[in-house]
């Protein structure tokens, strides 16, 4: 696909549940190959369910939404989701996890081991390939689901707040770690995140969500160039783009109350 045409578009979109109230109204996005476009907003605005409806986990309510040219249900096979938590099948070993997706698309068994292996690998995980979850730790778990998401090696990845619930040190290292498998792997990243810091290291684009109902409020875009090292952390410019996206966040939910 050319480099300027969107792989991901949501045009005047609005989602509500049921006769519910409306949560997203009048969304406007497009993802080009490439991207890595960050949502940021407060909670209930509506970030998660923009990557359900990408993903075709969700139906809209008006509007378009196309994924690489289709519908985003038949989009599927050229996209992987990864989730707040882990979800690894505890009776599987961190391997047969990540072989998960090429055993359900039925790839022959000496390929799949051999694709899990260089993925556990690439994130730093081949001496522990054996263990079972209980027995990683979090960051462990999570290098994990990603590994086993890009497998399949998918155009669009889609992340909700994957890195939520780790702490600081090992939040920043999959931060690297997600950046330098993109730089091999070369996949488009939409991401939802609560951090702003988190924010600015990965992405290109961030889009700052407002609620009730979730709408785009303003985008930022992020000019540091790739590949992007932990010491972009320390430069004063990367601070001022903290700062920057911090105050359009900060007016977004003093206008909430």
């Amino acid at each position: 696909m050319d480099a300027a045409t969107p792989i991901v578009k949501l045009h005047h979109v609005r989602k509500r549940y049921g006769d519910g109230p409306v949560v997203l109204d009048g969304v406007d996005l497009a993802v080009r190959p490439r991207d890595f476009v960050s949502l940021i907003g407060p909670s209930g605005c509506g970030k998660s369910t923009v990557l359900k409806l990408i993903s075709g986990l969700s139906p809209w309510t008006e509007g378009e939404v196309t994924v690489l040219g289709r519908a985003p249900r038949q989009a599927r096979d050229r996209q992987a989701f990864i989730f707040q938590d882990a979800t690894l099948l505890p009776w599987l070993t961190a391997r047969r996890n990540v072989e998960v997706p090429l055993r359900l698309r039925g790839v022959a068994a000496a390929e799949r081991a051999e694709k899990a292996r260089g993925w556990l690998d690439r994130v730093g995980l081949a001496a522990v390939a054996d263990y079972y979850p209980r027995q990683l730790s979090g960051g462990m778990k999570m290098r994990v689901s990603i590994a086993r998401a890009l497998t399949l090696a998918p155009e669009l990845l889609l992340l909700d707040e994957p890195f939520g619930a780790l702490d600081e040190m090992t939040r920043q290292r999959l931060n690297e770690l997600l950046l330098a498998l993109r730089e091999q792997a070369a996949f488009a990243g939409v991401f939802v995140t609560h951090s702003v810091a988190e924010a600015v290291f990965l992405s290109n684009r961030i889009v700052v969500m407002a609620a009730n109902p979730g709408r785009l409020h303003a985008e930022i875009a992020v000019d540091f160039p790739y590949p992007r090292r932990a010491e972009l952390r320390e430069r004063p410019e990367f601070q001022a783009k903290v700062n920057e996206v911090s105050r359009l966040l900060h007016a977004v939910e003093e206008g909430a109350r």
